[in-house]
């Protein structure tokens, strides 16, 4: 309420920084207590739902385009219509909004962000593939860790909890899938979901 006053403009920025802590705080508060329900509920079978992974993903996209705005990545979905997922679709879209935000998030402007989602055999694959600087071989194996950033401050600007590949891998684990990372210096990177047979449906037109 006071930001909207007219103050003086050190108090405003002040002020400003303060709600955007703030925001940041209930970020790291809502994904610490999302993993937190993911791993007390890990040995437990719920009943999976069918879930419309390209229609999903529809809307993920879209939400990336609006997390982007000026920065204007050109955001490409490649979905087959008719393959879906057994599954949670709420810890779906968890895990798949945090790779394709990750994506826009974490390169530069304008750098081009595709999401592919196709059958690979029996299973199903989801690619979030970017041309942004691409991270170092030694990171690879750490990215799914709680908090492990990268770059800290760099990540910090940019809102990020260091949570988000942690509450990836978690879902998919969930989903008896798994996660593989590939990344070149300076010529982008791949997030790689690979579901197997027995989660893969097929849905009606």
């Amino acid at each position: 309420m006071l930001s909207e006053e007219a103050l003086p403009e050190d108090i405003h920025q002040a002020l400003l920084s303060s709600r955007r802590q703030a925001e940041r705080m209930q970020s790291i508060v809502a994904d610490l207590l999302m993993l937190s329900r993911l791993e007390m509920d890990e040995d437990q079978t719920a009943e999976p739902e069918m879930v419309p992974v390209p229609e999903l993903l529809a809307g993920l996209v879209e939400d990336a385009r609006h997390l982007s705005g000026e920065a204007a990545h050109p955001l490409v979905l490649h979905a087959d219509p008719a393959l879906g997922l057994l599954g949670n679709e709420s810890q779906l879209s968890s895990a798949f909004g945090n790779l394709i935000f990750n994506a826009v998030r974490h390169t530069p402007a304008g750098t081009p962000i595709d999401v592919f989602w196709g059958r690979e055999g029996e299973a199903a694959r989801l690619v979030v593939a970017d041309r942004g600087p691409g991270i170092a071989p030694e990171h690879l194996q750490r990215l799914t860790e709680r908090f492990y950033r990268v770059d800290k401050s760099r990540s910090r600007e940019r809102g990020g909890t260091g949570l988000g590949l942690s509450i990836v891998r978690h879902v998919l684990r969930r989903h008896d899938a798994v996660i593989e990372i590939s990344s070149t210096p300076g010529e982008g990177s791949r997030f790689i979901c690979l579901f197997p047979r027995q989660r893969v449906v097929t849905l009606s037109s």
